[in-house]
């Protein structure tokens, strides 16, 4: 179990390594260092040996810097604490063998090397050097990177003569992902992007929950890093046709682009609704930052009316509450997510609204959207009420991006999303797919086929991908991680708990502080929770390494495999 607390048994002790005394720590004591790479650097006794066992961590300060403290298989090593996703303390996170989970969305780094092992973080974060002198722990901070909280991995470039062409269609995060990959791995051959959007791939988990959003804030790489690594990125460019025969695709501005090894990543579109109005003004659909900007202004001080219940309209709503002048919310099931987080998660995050006075109207649905002078004024539900309405917001699920792919052999689902292997391989040679429009089989769930809409599993999509372009034998093996927001507060779930028979609770809903377990055949397949951090990262890390978390396990008392505080 992780230590939690600054441990201050031992006198704190801040030297320079080029003004140490006597009885302080020597340069040549550091292990695996060059004394003459010391200089400069700032060395604090930050705990005793016999402070951290096997297994534990342990946030220290050095310098007023938080770093991360570990000890695995007797070797003590020493990180950034704060995760590269979002900033959180990765020491209130979850240790397993050599590498430690964000308790707020479960990104993995190794904490020996400081490697992203799993997403959504991006960049790696910065190691330390430790030495045991007279039974003190020391760790030596470079003060030219004192602030440096992320590093990112070393990449290659182009290089000059190599021919062979990866072409990514999509601008989201598989493809950045995959584009990365490729260049970490030394590909030299020419990477080009292709997006319909108008910028370059941004923090899309954003949109949903801060709705006056900049654009440049959000941008998850800019245009420099493209440029250094010879990523070609072309903006507001669809792609109509594939042919696989020629290895080339077909664009709307009447360009050709050849390929030698495409990824698919195309992602999916929101919904829209199919009832008379709906040509009217004042209809929106949230997909882009200027979505959401629209939203924001559009709706201050009106009545609004959201359909669907789902993570996008639930988040939506959640923004507006103070915003709007009314929020009405309507949704075909009888609790909010009850599909997915089901109906006790539901019932809460509806309490939560309906505090801050937002109407439900459940098992209901939009039959007629009515307008005055060409806007919308009033929606009609199935029900028969009458709804006034200033501004309406859909948000009833996505559609796949796949339609230029009729006509070609690339095989489609029924519900026309991509159908991969493991490896993001489709069924045509050299014609990969990742990201929300890719249904592939779940290691996690006995290698069931799913659609995953989830940003960190894009990521690993856009990764696996890249590694098997290079014939790196490489399936996807991550757990599913999301997270969603209402009024400020954060749901974390893991796993896939599609088919689940029971929920064990701790804690209790009433509370607003609860871990859900879901259970099917004895085991746990997915955590929610709330407030109970870090146990959905804890969950994540025993599906992921495939130990079962048994019922019996899950209705016990001891919790001391959830790594609490």
């Amino acid at each position: 179990m992780a230590s939690r607390h600054r441990l201050m048994k031992c006198d704190s002790e801040t030297v320079s390594v080029t003004n140490m005394a006597a009885n302080q720590p020597q340069p040549q004591d550091f292990v695996d260092s060059d004394p003459e790479d010391l200089s400069g650097e700032l060395v604090q006794a930050v705990c005793l040996e016999s402070d951290l066992q096997d297994g534990q961590m342990l946030e220290v300060e050095v310098g007023h810097h938080s770093v991360l403290l570990t000890r695995t298989e007797g070797q003590y090593s020493a990180i950034g604490n704060q995760c590269t996703h979002y900033g959180a303390p990765l020491s209130k996170g979850v240790i397993s063998g050599n590498r430690v989970r964000c308790p707020w969305h479960g990104a993995c780094f190794n904490v020996h090397t400081g490697d992203v092992e799993e997403f959504p973080g991006m960049d790696g974060l910065p190691c330390h050097k430790v030495m045991i002198h007279n039974n003190k722990v020391y760790v030596s901070v470079n003060k030219k990177t004192l602030e440096q909280q992320r590093r990112m991995k070393k990449m290659g470039a182009a290089v000059s003569g190599v021919t062979h062409t990866v072409l990514l269609l999509g601008g989201g995060v598989a493809s950045l992902i995959c584009a990365e990959t490729l260049r970490q791995e030394n590909f030299g051959g020419r990477i080009v992007m292709v997006t319909r959007d108008e910028l370059l791939p941004y923090d899309k988990t954003r949109l949903s929950k801060v709705m006056n959003v900049d654009s440049e804030s959000i941008l998850l790489r800019r245009m420099d890093f493209y440029h250094k690594y010879d990523i070609e990125v072309q903006l507001r460019k669809e792609a109509l046709s594939v042919d696989t025969d020629k290895k080339t695709v077909t664009f709307d501005d009447g360009s050709v682009q050849r390929y030698d090894q495409l990824l698919i990543a195309t992602g999916c579109r929101a919904k829209g609704l199919d009832v008379s109005g709906m040509g009217l003004d004042n209809i929106k659909k949230l997909e882009t930052p200027e979505d959401a900007r629209q939203i924001h202004t559009s709706c201050l001080g009106c009545d609004v009316v959201v359909v669907g219940t789902s993570f996008v309209g639930m988040e939506v709503a959640s923004y507006l509450v103070d915003k709007a002048s009314s929020i009405t919310v309507v949704g075909s099931s009888e609790l909010p997510y009850q599909n997915t987080l089901g109906p006790e998660i539901g019932r809460v995050t509806m309490t939560m609204l309906a505090e801050k006075n937002v109407s439900f109207y459940m098992n209901d649905n939009i039959s007629e959207v009515r307008g005055v002078h060409g806007k919308v004024n009033q929606v009609v539900l199935r029900s028969g009420k009458v709804v006034r309405v200033d501004i309406l917001i859909v948000a009833i699920g996505t559609v796949p991006n796949s339609e230029f792919l009729r006509g070609s052999p690339i095989k489609l689902d029924s519900r026309k999303f991509v159908h991969v292997d493991k490896h993001m391989r489709t069924n045509v040679d050299g014609v990969f797919c990742g990201g929300d429009v890719a249904t592939f089989p779940l290691t996690m769930a006995k290698d069931r086929r799913v659609n995953i809409g989830h940003w960190q599993m894009a990521q690993a999509h856009g990764r696996t991908a890249a590694l098997n372009m290079l014939k790196q034998d490489s399936p996807v093996n991550s757990v599913p991680f999301y997270w969603t927001v209402v009024l400020g507060k954060t749901i974390r779930y893991a796993g896939y708990g599609e088919g689940y028979t029971e929920i064990v609770m701790k804690g209790n809903f009433e509370d607003r502080k609860f871990l859900a377990l879901y259970i099917k055949d004895d085991e746990v397949i997915a955590a929610a929770s709330l407030n109970y951090d870090p146990a959905v990262s804890a969950v994540a890390e025993r599906l992921v390494s495939g130990r079962v978390i048994t019922r019996d396990e899950a209705l016990s008392d001891d919790l001391s495999w959830l790594q609490l505080s």
